[in-house]
């Protein structure tokens, strides 16, 4: 019985994959309650460049038009176009979830300003409901967060520009 659930799940999963891509969604949660110790929580997520969550976090209103300008060139000469190249980046050491306070209606760990010891915690990344603190791999002052409180993340993404 057991083999005919694991079966059924597996059809909903890949019902849940062609749903995401028929309708050109990148994100679909779904959770099946069975019982009272029985569930089934899927999130089914598109493939999305490493730095698409960039745009979203970036303050700036044209990040595009300022890029061939050459005075907005020489006005920030430090920030390279992709973040991940960036010497102060921290990048997710797994994929899952991101979360900037220990937990809903607290202080997020970190500020644009703040400034971290090596070790501080900067965020947190749930994978598989663990909640794993991603530590400052250095002392410094946090420059740019990347990334949205409850956003996806990919495996070597951006998360955080320390300087």
């Amino acid at each position: 019985m057991s083999n005919d659930r694991h079966d059924a799940d597996v059809a909903f999963i890949k019902a849940l994959a062609e749903l995401l891509r028929e309708n050109d969604l990148t994100e679909l949660r779904v959770k099946r309650d069975f019982g009272e110790d029985d569930s089934l929580d899927v999130q089914v997520s598109r493939n999305q460049p490493v730095a698409a969550p960039a745009p979203v976090a970036a303050p700036a209103p044209a990040p595009v038009a300022a890029a061939p300008a050459a005075p907005a060139a020489a006005s920030e000469p430090e920030m390279p176009e992709d973040p991940a190249a960036h010497p102060g980046a921290v990048t997710s050491p797994m994929v899952g979830t991101v979360y900037m306070q220990p937990e809903p209606g607290t202080p997020s760990f970190i500020a644009v300003g703040s400034t971290v010891s090596e070790g501080d915690t900067l965020l947190i990344v749930e994978a598989m409901k663990t909640m794993n603190h991603i530590p400052a791999p250095r002392a410094g002052t946090v420059k740019r967060i990347l990334v949205e409180d409850g956003a996806p993340v990919e495996y070597g993404a951006p998360l955080v520009i320390l300087e």
